[in-house]
């Protein structure tokens, strides 16, 4: 089974990355917007409560951090992705390390950017004309997360909780 593990923002944030996404992202309905801060990997029932139990362990060496959004950017010309990008604190990149340091079966193929994804799939020329728009908007919040959640992918695509992870440590 498909596993990975993501901040939700607010419902605010939440609710004005949907006003793109559901027109720019066929991943809308599957997943809310999130912020990845361990990428996909597998496991079993077994592996994943020994990972589960680790996660646990990771998270509470780390207070909650803040996600800041600072611009609308694009992962182009690697994939015709947009997203808002979340500003990468001292705390975020080591929470995402410590997170990296648990085995996994994966292969952890890129660096950890931290984002909201609010348009990916199109095609070069939807990409470029859309990109200007977008990069036209105000997307400045900031607010403090104070959770993680372990997700994992259902039949059909979707993913949902796992488990949840309150961050309350004194890292």
């Amino acid at each position: 089974m498909k596993y990975g593990i993501v901040a939700f923002p607010s419902k605010k944030v939440q609710d004005f990355a949907n006003s793109y996404r559901k027109r720019y992202d066929p991943h809308y309905a599957l997943i809310t917007p999130h912020m990845t801060v361990k990428g996909v990997f597998e496991a079993d029932e077994n592996e994943i409560k020994l990972i589960a139990e680790k996660v646990s362990t990771v998270v509470k060496n780390h207070k909650p951090f803040t996600l800041k959004t600072t611009k609308v950017s694009s992962f182009a010309p690697v994939t015709n992705a947009i997203y808002f990008n979340v500003q990468p604190t001292a705390e975020l990149l080591k929470l995402n390390e410590d997170l990296n340091a648990i085995e996994y079966n994966d292969e952890e193929s890129y660096s950890f950017v931290p984002h909201i994804t609010i348009a990916q799939k199109m095609n070069s020329s939807e990409h470029d004309d859309i990109l200007p728009q977008l990069k036209m908007i105000g997307v400045e919040f900031e607010e403090e997360i104070d959770r993680l959640h372990l997700l994992y992918q259902l039949e059909d695509g979707s993913w949902t909780a796992y488990e949840t992870f309150r961050l309350s440590g004194a890292e």
